[in-house]
């Protein structure tokens, strides 16, 4: 017998739809949960979405989120060519991934020194974000009109044993922001995954920026930080460590990439693939905020419909 009857999810939807609900929690805004700090000015790494003559470069850090969370935005920082207008970034597109062995072939031969604590081999379908199919927005503002990295990863992304290369050097150019909206906001359980923007800019390349390792202020420690990884379409669906495997040396160096994630932590939600989860979890949500409407704008839905089909395929029911 299922935990949540047909009847009590009704009574659970009927409670998050009242306009007012007694004794319950108001609204939260979408709070920065996820943010590596200010560049370390170290390191460029392509993130360069696929184009004309032009490969697909990802480049991915990961994070933490310690409870069911809703993301609703992040920003990245990186350069583009200098004097190439704000307006010549055309597209981004975000993906998330597990850390592998999950969504992963374990038992292939790799292309790579190592797979372990590497993003997986595929992303998770229902979290990827591309601005050209309008499920994410973004803006792009100036930070420096000339700054400057001694190092970088562009082109110098290859299969063992030609792996370590150094570096691909110095790259100078305009110190930008990227902030972006999802405008279907994303719902993750608690987990350990890899985030990985692209970007399209025309007449020019994103090289997205390192930043501290391990983060210091005004970042926020993540438990358990790994490193940030690379690869082209030649190396997936391997990755490759940055520092560790592309840089080299004796210690080899580690990074981590400038982005924060924005968004909203659930007090509690169902367990995906439980019976209960979709009457658990809208529950949840009518005790967190109050009302199908308050829940929707604090998480960023466009409309209540919205939230609920987000939600069932979260919980997969």
């Amino acid at each position: 017998m299922q935990n949540f009857s047909s009847q009590k999810l009704f009574v659970a939807w009927l409670a998050l739809a009242a306009i007012g609900f007694c004794g319950t929690a108001a609204a939260q805004e979408a709070q920065v949960l996820v943010n590596t700090g200010n560049t370390d000015g170290k390191l460029g790494a392509l993130s360069r979405r696929p184009s004309v003559n032009k490969a697909e470069t990802e480049t991915a850090d990961d994070f933490v989120l310690k409870q069911t969370t809703v993301l609703t935005g992040a920003t990245i920082v990186g350069l583009i060519s200098p004097a190439t207008p704000l307006a010549n970034v055309a597209n981004v597109e975000v993906e998330l991934y597990h850390v592998f062995p999950v969504d992963s072939i374990v038992d292939r031969l790799p292309q790579v020194p190592t797979r372990q604590n590497s993003p997986a081999d595929v992303e998770i379908d229902s979290a990827t974000r591309d601005g050209v199919l309008r499920s994410l927005s973004f803006s792009t503002s100036l930070l420096n009109p000339n700054f400057s990295v001694p190092n970088s990863v562009s082109t110098g992304i290859n299969k063992i044993p030609l792996s370590t290369t150094q570096g691909d050097g110095a790259v100078t150019g305009e110190e930008v922001q990227i902030a972006v909206t999802f405008t279907s906001p994303i719902v993750l359980p608690a987990g350990h995954y890899y985030f990985r923007p692209e970007v399209l800019v025309n007449g020019s390349d994103f090289f997205y920026l390192s930043a501290p390792k391990p983060i210091v202020a005004p970042g926020v420690a993540i438990a358990g930080d790994l490193q940030a990884w690379i690869r082209n379409t030649n190396l997936s669906p391997d990755w490759l460590r940055i520092g560790g495997d592309i840089i080299g040396g004796n210690p080899a160096p580690a990074f981590n990439m400038t982005f924060s994630l924005s968004g909203v932590s659930l007090v509690s939600a169902g367990v995906p693939g439980q019976d209960d989860c979709h009457g658990a979890t809208l529950a949840s949500l009518a005790d967190q905020f109050g009302s199908a409407s308050a829940a929707a704008s604090a998480l960023g839905f466009p409309s209540v419909k919205a939230l609920q089909e987000v939600f069932r395929t979260f919980c997969g029911n």
